[in-house]
Order: C-alpha cells, then structure tokens, then sequence
C-alpha cells in the first residue's frame, strides 16, 4: 500500500529481509532512514579474500615461468577432500 523511496530492485535477498523487518517493527518512515543508515555504514568488499589469496600464490610461479594460464583460464572448485582444477569452458 506504501511505496518504498528506497530502490528495492538492486537490493539482494537479505537486504530486502531487512528492510522490511525494520519497516514492520518501528514503521516505513523510520525503518527506511534506519536501513539507508546500515547500508552506508556497511563497507563494500573490493573483492574475494580466497581469489587475492589463490593469485597472491600462483603470481609468482607464473612470472618465473614455471606456471602457464591460457586464454580463459582454468575453474577452481572443492571436491571431496581435493581441489578439482579444471579448464574453463
């Protein structure tokens, strides 16, 4: 019935969760200014911690020559107690 100021279509599942579990327990008003408020508070990650990682690792190894990564690269998944690495595709 309400229209919501803030644009929920570039907000991801659980954010959505919380905008609208703020809007229910204290009102649209005041649960949209505190949900902006939480977003700007929360820091956007520049990347993955497990990919810089994994790069951090293999740079080496390719710039001595002894690691060679072709056009489109390879795909690093878990698997049973391993690390399956296999080319992308």
């Amino acid at each position: 019935m309400s229209s919501h100021s803030i644009d929920q279509s570039g907000l991801t599942k659980g954010q959505l969760r919380k905008l609208n579990a703020l809007c229910k327990s204290v009102g649209h008003e005041i649960g949209e200014r505190a949900f902006v408020e939480w977003m700007s508070s929360q820091t956007a990650e520049d990347g993955d911690s497990s990919a810089e990682l994994i790069a951090d690792t293999l740079w080496p190894l390719v710039q001595d020559g002894s690691l060679r990564i072709p056009r489109g690269g390879y795909r690093v998944r878990r698997g049973r107690g391993r690390i399956i690495v296999e080319p992308a595709g």
